[in-house]
C-alpha cells in the first residue's frame, strides 16, 4: 500500500483546522481529513505557529459551487 501524498504546511499565527481545510480544499468542513493525518498534533482551536501540518492531497475534484455555497459560515 502506497503512502498518501501530503503537502507540508507550517502553521502561522491564527491558523485553525477549518481554515486550513478551506485554504487547501475550498471546504472548511473537510478539516477532519487534516486532523486524521496529524495524530501527533494536539487538537486545539487555534494552532501554535511553527508546527508542521501534513495536508493530505485529495484526488477527487470538488464539485462546482455557487458563489456562497461551501463558504465558511462566518463569511456568508
Amino acid at each position: 500500500m502506497a503512502a498518501q501524498e501530503v503537502i507540508e504546511h507550517i502553521t502561522r499565527d491564527g491558523d485553525r483546522w477549518d481554515l486550513l481545510a478551506w485554504q487547501y480544499y475550498g471546504d472548511a468542513t473537510q478539516y477532519e481529513r487534516i486532523v486524521a493525518a496529524n495524530n501527533l498534533v494536539m487538537i486545539e482551536p487555534v494552532l501554535p505557529s511553527g508546527i508542521i501540518i501534513n495536508i493530505p492531497v485529495i484526488d477527487e475534484p470538488l464539485p462546482e459551487l455557487s458563489e456562497t455555497e461551501g463558504m465558511p459560515p462566518w463569511l456568508t
